[in-house]
């Protein structure tokens, strides 16, 4: 008990004081305060100085009674006699010394026969006369160490009486946890004696149910370090338990170190026992509200006893009388969920299951085998030690809830029509899968496959025949993907598949070569064969592609757009320019949005000439536009905006106010300049009313219909929206606007087109006139062109005439009209205009 002295109990130091002074008037307190008195209760501190030989020259007193005497003849070398030969050598090796500490001596004094401690303190100096020196102080540390014990007894004996009518308990124990003491008040509980409760001996009282909990948690805060409450029963000397409360914590050292535990144990029995009572009562009342029509299990801890409620029995189809184990449960629930259920039963064995739980299981009925859901809900009732005494689970049958929601769920994540995941859950995949590589270090391939034409089949054929090949392109890339392939339906026409199989560009490529060839097998619907190509693009996980999902399907869209321009019904794999080309075409965008805002664009004019008179019949307004500091541009600079719908219409309306502007001028001016043609877009056409709109811009511009010409290639009947091209082609027919077909005999236009529009113009592409001289078959082509114009009452216009001999040649086959450098290069209005004059 000697070392309570010097804890941390509150109790211990707690001590009466009084101030021996407080009743003495101020006046006396001054007259008292540099009183002599003071010397007999301080210790003796005397001063000395000494020569460098170590010869005492002078000391003399300062506080405390005047103990040092040395007997005659102290000055000079005999003060060395005071001294054992130990301390003397040690005061000579501290003399040595520049800054020594000090030093613990015993003198013996002339009227002691015992020796007194000292302690030496001393430092190096000069005289005036530049001569060493040594001064030092001499304390007396005897009378402060017998002070110290005085006041170290005093202390004990104060805390003996604070704990002994303390009504807790404190004990302490070392870093490890072995109790080193405890107040002897336990000993007066338990019947055991201290000693014996020292160490782990304090856990045999403890009540049995309470042993594994209390010391597991004692063992985790040894070492975590942190605080602890707990209550838990011992057994008293009578033999009864009662619930006491212990409450350690840890005092640490500078550096975080566990120095010591300190405790105490507090009577809690009476508190304990009402809020059991009052648990358990509130506890039955809310399992009887809350398992209302609900099966139940329940079961007691303590005794391994189980039970199931006759609900409970119905809806796992198991008779009254076969016993609820839980071998019987685990092989009623389904496979997947088997081991979730043995994990809790575990729990509940090892006292491990919280005091709330839910879970949703699948099981299989006993009596039909049939597949239900049932949520159980569960609540444990645990005593103070953390101790499971009953738990107590509800269930519900939530079969066609689970169902319901399953239906959902699938829906929101799949495609109704393919049955393949929908873009949200196929880009979740991808992410997971591109995460996974991260880790992983492997690679896998993103393709994006789009189905070339579907529009088509869907405009010629109905809606019906174009699901049905959707349908029919899903189930072959899903026979022809690789059993690790994720395949989507990420909207429309186009599909996603990631594939760690393919893992390569040479594995990428034979396999895209193989399902274009599987595709060429015609699909059938209701009796009619579907023609089915795709376009794909396809990207490697890592590199230039990057590694993150979102950056993939980049890199694949990017591939696709040019397996689309470069022909489609191909496989294009990702490589680094082609980031660059979409970049460029994003320029470009930027640039004809600046054109359109800024007003900037501006028609030049390419004349069409009688190849018999060199008479101009009329022009060609070809687009340009005028960069601020570069002057005039080409079309080639903004030419990725004529494939983005909305730019391309904007700047056909731009063109098309520029032409009528120019031709109101011309028409003021007296000048006939014939027919001016401008190029229309497929977009153009996408809008129901773009030939009304033409029409009425001619009608406020004051411009005859037969002054305009529509120009179009034949990849507007091949587009979205062929009846709408159909209808605006016909409008413009009747009001008198001639339509032209541009480049023709290079596209994939049939020739009953020619028939089924009213085409007025065909225009020999250059590609054949520009060799038509050294080249038979292009010289057969446009004898052909010719003469299929002539058949239908069309006007043959031929593009690209850079000599006379093409000239010369394209009178020979019959061809009346030409356009090209050798005949005109485009200009400006104005500078068309004063060569008219």
């Amino acid at each position: 008990m000697d070392r309570f002295a010097d804890r941390r109990f509150d109790d211990g130091w707690r001590l009466t004081t009084r101030d021996p002074l407080a009743d003495v008037p101020f006046r006396l307190r001054n007259e008292i305060l540099p009183a002599a008195a003071f010397d007999d209760v301080a210790p003796s501190l005397y001063r000395w100085i000494a020569d460098g030989r170590g010869r005492l020259l002078l000391w003399r007193r300062l506080a405390g009674p005047d103990l040092l005497r040395l007997g005659a003849g102290a000055q000079g070398l005999s003060w060395r006699n005071a001294l054992d030969h130990a301390d003397r050598r040690q005061l000579i090796e501290a003399a040595a010394q520049d800054a020594p500490a000090p030093r613990t001596v015993r003198l013996q004094l002339a009227e002691e026969e015992e020796r007194r401690r000292w302690r030496i303190r001393m430092r190096r100096t000069r005289g005036a006369d530049g001569a060493t020196l040594f001064v030092g102080t001499a304390e007396d540390v005897e009378a402060a160490q017998q002070a110290l014990d005085a006041a170290v007894a005093e202390s004990r004996e104060d805390y003996r009486w604070s704990v002994a009518l303390s009504p807790q308990v404190p004990w302490t124990a070392s870093p490890d946890g072995r109790i080193e003491e405890v107040g002897p008040r336990f000993s007066e509980l338990t019947g055991l004696p201290a000693q014996e409760a020292l160490g782990v001996g304090w856990s045999s009282v403890l009540h049995e149910e309470d042993v594994p909990g209390v010391l597991a948690l004692w063992d985790q805060h040894l070492a975590s370090g942190e605080p602890i409450d707990v209550d838990y029963r011992i057994r008293l000397r009578e033999g009864d338990y009662r619930w006491m409360r212990a409450r350690p914590a840890a005092r640490r050292d500078d550096e975080g170190r566990v120095v010591r535990w300190y405790g105490t144990l507090e009577d809690v029995h009476d508190r304990h026992e009402t809020e059991r009572e009052l648990a358990e009562s509130e506890e039955r009342f809310r399992l009887a509200v809350q398992s209302a029509r609900l099966g139940i299990w329940d079961f007691d801890t303590a005794t391994g006893k189980r039970s199931w409620s006759a609900e409970l029995r119905t809806m796992l189809g198991v008779s009254p009388d076969v016993e609820p184990t839980a071998e019987l449960a685990l092989s009623l629930v389904h496979p997947d969920d088997r081991d979730r259920l043995r994990v809790m039963l575990q729990g509940v064995a090892t006292g491990a299951v919280p005091p709330h739980f839910e879970d949703m299981l699948r099981i299989h009925r006993a009596t039909d085998g049939a597949l239900r859901w049932i949520r159980s809900t569960g609540w444990t009732m645990r005593c103070d030690a953390d101790r499971s005494t009953r738990i107590v689970v509800t269930f519900f049958d939530v079969t066609e809830e689970q169902v319901s929601e399953e239906r959902i769920r699938w829906a929101a994540t799949h495609d109704a029509m393919t049955r393949l995941p929908n873009r949200a859950l196929w880009q979740e995949k991808l992410d997971a899968m591109a995460d996974a590589a991260k880790v992983s270090g492997e690679s896998f391939a993103l393709l994006l496959l789009d189905i070339d034409d579907l529009k088509r089949t869907n405009d010629s054929l109905g809606h019906d025949a174009g699901d049905a090949l959707l349908c029919a392109f899903a189930k072959r890339l899903a026979a022809a993907a690789p059993p690790d392939a994720v395949i989507g339906r990420l909207g429309g026409d186009e599909f996603g598949l990631i594939s760690p199989a393919l893992g390569s560009a040479a594995e990428l490529e034979a396999w895209g070569s193989a399902l274009i060839e599987d595709l060429r097998r015609p699909h059938v619907h209701e009796g009619r064969s579907l023609d089915c190509g795709v376009s794909m693009g396809a990207a490697l996980f890592g590199g230039d592609a990057g590694d993150r999902g979102d950056e993939l399907f980049k890199a694949a869209d990017l591939a696709l757009y040019a397996s689309k321009s470069a022909g489609r019904g191909r496989l294009t794999l990702f490589h680094s320019s082609l980031r660059c080309e979409a970049q460029q075409r994003s320029s470009m965008i930027r640039m004809a949005r600046q054109v359109i805002a800024d007003d900037l664009l501006m028609p030049y004019y390419q004349p069409k000439v009688d190849l018999r008179t060199r008479q101009v019949t009329g022009y060609e307004a070809l687009l340009r536009w005028c960069h601020p500091r570069l002057g005039v541009q080409s079309p080639a600079s903004i030419v990725a905006a004529f494939d983005h719908g909305e730019i391309a219409v904007a700047l056909t309306r731009k063109m098309l106010d520029a032409v009528l502007r120019d031709l109101m001028r011309w028409l003021d001016a007296g000048r006939d300049p014939g027919s001016v043609a401008i190029n229309a877009s497929a977009a153009d056409f996408t809008h129901s009313g773009f030939a009304d709109s033409v029409l009425e811009r001619l009608v406020a511009a004051g411009v005859p219909t037969r002054h305009l010409e529509i120009e179009v290639t034949e990849t507007v009947f091949l587009g979205r929206g062929a009846d709408q091209v159909a209808t605006a082609l016909r409008c413009f027919a009747q009001e008198g606007v001639r339509v032209a077909l541009d480049d023709f005999g290079t596209g994939y236009a049939s020739l009953s087109h020619l028939k089924h529009y009213p085409v007025d113009v065909l225009k020999i592409d250059r590609s054949f006139v520009s060799n038509m001289d050294q080249d038979p078959g292009d010289a057969a082509i446009v004898d052909a062109i010719v003469k299929l114009g002539a058949s239908f009452g069309m006007e043959v216009v031929a593009e690209g005439v850079e000599t006379e001999g093409q000239a010369q040649l394209l009178l020979a086959h019959g061809c009346p009209i030409g356009q090209g450098f050798h005949l005109g290069r485009p200009q400006p209005f104005d500078v068309i205009t004063a060569k008219m004059r």
